[in-house]
């Protein structure tokens, strides 16, 4: 056989591994010199419809989009910006942040619910550094709960007692998210789990539901308020590049 052909033959197993499974993961990802990518999500409950700019110029579309859109990531040029959240209607800034996206990386951009009437525009690098032959999910959480502002969330089987064990995410502070923009999600086999979030530092339980993690999966969870009531928080589920918006889950105790 010709010597491309061989090599061809037995690259094709990691094409095929990296071409399955959730979203945008191709083998430019993985090998990390694929173009910055962005992508853009509401998450204000009850919050107003807005759009995304880049510069003066509406960015990949995202114009007039309400609570749970959540966008496809989309290529941008490496150069720096301004990142823009405006109100569609009077044009009011819920956010700016200025960054330079960095090739093979992808950036998420967040409008979170603020206290009161404010809000806030958070930014997360993710560095992508994905093994070409892997298949486990990948999972980050972020607390945009200003009503529960320090958790630690589980990602268990369902007869897991958490007292047994530590979280998953440890300590996840209002508008930050775990890991922390710039470092790796977390890896995790794909299956099904419960996901409980508690009270940082304690085993204090206030929000339980079950997650399923897909294979190859880019899986963001977001807590979110419910009510303004201390601790009473839902989550939002972003699954990357599927094509829907944010699932919305309910307490379920």
């Amino acid at each position: 056989m010709h010597k491309a052909l061989k090599f061809l033959a037995a690259f094709a197993p990691i094409l095929l591994v990296a071409a399955c499974g959730g979203g945008d993961d191709s083998i430019d990802d993985r090998l990390d010199i694929a173009d910055p990518k962005v992508r853009f999500i509401h998450a204000i409950p009850a919050g107003p419809n807005v759009a995304l700019y880049r510069n003066t110029e509406v960015s990949g579309g995202i114009s007039d989009v309400g609570y749970l859109y959540a966008s496809k990531y989309y290529v941008v040029d490496t150069a720096p910006a301004d990142y823009t959240v405006k109100t569609t209607v009077g044009g009011a800034t819920v956010g700016t942040i200025n960054f330079n996206p960095t090739r093979g990386n992808k950036f998420t951009l967040i409008a979170v619910p603020g206290e009161a009437t404010t809000t806030n525009l958070l930014l997360i690098n993710d560095p992508y550094d994905k093994q070409l032959t892997a298949t486990n999910g990948r999972v980050r959480v972020v607390n945009g709960s200003f009503n529960a502002q320090n958790v630690d969330v589980y990602l268990t089987a369902a007869n897991v007692d958490i007292a047994t064990v530590a979280p998953n995410f440890a300590a996840a502070a209002y508008k930050n998210a775990v890991p922390a923009s710039s470092a790796n999600s977390t890896d995790f086999t794909a299956g099904n789990y419960v996901m409980r979030v508690t009270t940082a530092g304690t085993k204090s339980v206030i929000f339980t539901a079950p997650i399923e993690v897909q294979t190859n999966a880019d899986l963001l969870l977001m807590t979110v308020p419910q009510s303004i009531a201390v601790n009473d928080v839902k989550v939002l589920e972003v699954i990357a590049d599927n094509g829907q918006p944010s699932t919305e889950i309910i307490n379920q105790p």
